[in-house]
């Protein structure tokens, strides 16, 4: 992104008043364009497929299309358009998987507009940036990110409320290795039950509390 060329930008967040304050905030860091916006997710898809943006300031809690869906579709139909997320969600589950895709910024709606500001700045410079807010909350759940594949599949079925046997079937593995997975991802999350096991997965949104 070049001085002499603008950074198109398309804005997608289902609240027009988060985009009315996005608007002004990203219009006066010099050589920016808006060249769209979008309030559901299916638009957002569309309007970076037919507008090509040079970044996608994105929200994930988006209806018809979730941000992690606009996330991966975006991917696809414009390559090279960079992704910053400006969103209301603090589940470390969430945070981290979205951080972890290799988008080109994390951000709270509830940092302050000067922060903000600084983020996208960096961005649009063709740098990265999280907010101070994200990087605290994943920080704070390491124990989450160290997880296995093999881990995460033993959490998910536990706070199922499969015994061990029962995912020992599903996961065409024995009863015993189950138990040692699921010791091991319960000491690197520090729970000591099924029960804590249910409240972590609650708490970093990896579960919803309406199917629990």
């Amino acid at each position: 992104m070049g001085s002499t060329r603008a950074c198109r930008i398309v804005i997608a967040d289902d609240h027009g008043i988060v985009r009315d304050a996005t608007r002004p905030l990203l219009v006066s860091i010099p050589g920016v364009e808006i060249v769209g916006e979008a309030d559901n997710g299916v638009a957002a898809i569309a309007l970076v497929k037919r507008l090509q943006p040079d970044l996608l300031v994105l929200d994930i809690a988006m209806p018809h299309a979730s941000g992690v869906v606009v996330l991966g579709e975006a991917r696809r139909w414009s390559p090279l358009t960079r992704i910053a997320v400006l969103t209301g969600v603090t589940t470390s589950g969430v945070l981290g998987e979205v951080a972890a895709s290799g988008v080109a910024g994390v951000m709270s709606k509830s940092s302050p507009a000067a922060e903000l500001r600084a983020g996208f700045e960096t961005i649009v410079a063709g740098g990265t940036y999280v907010c101070g807010e994200v990087a605290a909350i994943l920080a704070a759940t390491r124990g989450l990110r160290e997880l296995t594949s093999r881990e995460r599949q033993v959490l998910s079925l536990a706070v199922q409320g499969r015994s061990n046997a029962e995912i020992a079937t599903l996961l065409n593995i024995s009863p015993k290795t189950v138990d040692n997975h699921r010791t091991r991802l319960m000491r690197k999350v520090d729970v000591h039950s099924t029960a804590g096991l249910v409240a972590f997965a609650l708490r970093e949104g990896l579960i919803d509390s309406a199917s629990s």
